[in-house]
């Protein structure tokens, strides 16, 4: 045989497992937003993390209310967003959390006028808060019912997080449920003029997660395990080389290494060792109280067997 042809049938002998690894696992597109939370699958995506564990991911910024959709529609084959949302959404659509990203811890909270110094003070009062499903809405929703009242017992003004904020600081309506960084603008008010009721700090109710459909996890336990390994190994790398990685982070959302930084006190991102504690004892649990609360608000219309939701086996 000629020589030539055999050197070109050895390399292609050496080629074909890594042809057939990349045939085995696709390509990952996850769908998420600029959220301080997410950020390290951003790091993950551009300090080359994911390419590292071998396998191929694109990060999109896709708004919340299309993110399922998208996963529905197959644009999408994975998505990160709340757990009350990821409730929501597989009230119509199969979905599975195979990974926690963050909590809040602080960085959502209620603003007050200084009148207020109560949960039963809130009562009839008008709150500027983004609209039944988004999270500012389940915040305001869960708080409320920690302290014995509903969402009902409040008008609700429908302004997303932003501009609630800021007319809250113009000085309009009684109240306002937001997050950070527009949290801060009331943060910094007067006390004569707002103050913060309750942060996530005092009620630990927002929790990021990553999820799949039940058929693609199925249908690829490789990818799905290696996208998870690669979060770890972000959040690894943010202890290891903090300026770097808040560098990395910020400029995907036009902030400073600095000003990231600043965004980030207020969450805290799971390691794999968190992971497996918080799936254990906590997340079952808050779960079932978000479900209750999604179900009591009507933002949830029938019970959701919350079982398929969630999928421990790929925390190691």
């Amino acid at each position: 045989m000629d020589r030539r042809l055999l050197l070109g049938a050895a390399a292609g002998l050496l080629a074909a497992p890594a042809a057939l690894r990349a045939q085995a696992l696709p390509k990952i597109t996850i769908g998420m937003s600029g959220w301080t939370g997410f950020a390290p699958l951003t790091l993950a995506e551009q300090a080359g993390l994911f390419r590292a564990n071998g396998i191929e991911v694109e990060t999109k910024f896709v708004p919340q209310r299309e993110r399922n959709l998208a996963l529905v529609s197959g644009a999408l084959n994975c998505v990160v967003t709340t757990v009350d949302t990821m409730i929501l959404w597989a009230s119509s659509a199969p979905l599975t959390q195979v990974l926690v990203l963050d909590r809040s811890r602080g960085g959502d909270g209620i603003g007050v006028r200084p009148a207020i110094n109560s949960w039963a003070d809130l009562k009839g009062k008008t709150v500027a808060v983004d609209g039944a499903g988004t999270t500012p809405y389940f915040v305001l929703a869960y708080m409320m019912r920690e302290n014995g009242m509903s969402i009902r017992e409040v008008t609700t003004a429908t302004l997303a997080p932003q501009p609630a904020a800021q007319a809250f600081v113009a000085g309009q309506f009684d109240a306002c449920s937001t997050y950070e960084p527009y949290l801060s603008q009331v943060r910094a008010m007067g006390a004569d003029k707002g103050k913060i009721l309750a942060t996530t700090l005092d009620y630990p109710c927002v929790v990021d997660t990553l999820g799949f459909t039940p058929a693609f996890i199925q249908a690829n336990p490789e990818a799905v395990r290696r996208v998870v390994k690669s979060w770890f190994d972000a959040v690894a790398m943010i202890g290891r080389e903090p300026d770097r990685s808040f560098e990395i982070m910020g400029r995907r959302v036009n902030q400073t290494g600095e000003q990231f930084k600043a965004s980030a006190q207020f969450i805290e991102w799971l390691d794999q060792a968190k992971n497996k504690e918080y799936v254990a004892s906590g997340l079952p649990e808050f779960m079932r109280k978000a479900h209750t609360v999604q179900r009591e608000s009507g933002v949830v219309r029938q019970d959701v067997n919350l079982g398929p939701l969630l999928n421990t086996s790929f925390l190691g």
